[in-house]
C-alpha cells in the first residue's frame, strides 16, 4: 500500500467532518492543531472512522488528545502501515 498522505487525509476531512468555517485545509497545515483548524474531537474521531473503513487502519486505541495535528495522524497511520508492510490493502468503499 503507498503512504498515507496529507492529501488523503484532507479529503477524508473534508468527507466526513466536513469544511471548516475558517477553510483552514488549505497550504502548510500539516502542523497546525486540528482545533486551530476548526475541528473537534468528534470530528477527528469521524476521520479516524473513515480511516479504519477505507484503509483497515484501527487507530481507536490511541487518544484523540496523542493524534493533535495532521503530521501525528499522518505518521501514525503510515507505522501502521510500514509495520504490515505490503500484505495492506486499501479496502474497496
Amino acid at each position: 500500500m503507498q503512504k498515507f498522505t496529507l492529501d488523503d487525509l484532507v479529503d477524508l476531512t473534508r468527507t466526513y467532518a466536513g469544511e471548516s468555517e475558517e477553510g483552514a485545509l488549505d497550504g502548510d497545515i500539516v502542523d497546525v492543531l486540528f482545533t486551530h483548524l476548526g475541528y473537534d474531537s468528534v470530528a477527528l474521531m469521524e476521520v479516524l472512522s473513515q480511516i479504519k473503513h477505507q484503509y483497515g487502519i484501527d487507530l481507536s486505541d490511541d487518544s484523540v488528545d496523542a493524534l493533535r495535528t495532521p503530521r501525528a495522524v499522518i505518521e501514525k497511520v503510515n507505522a501502521v502501515i510500514s509495520s504490515q508492510g505490503d500484505n495492506r490493502k486499501k479496502v474497496s468503499s
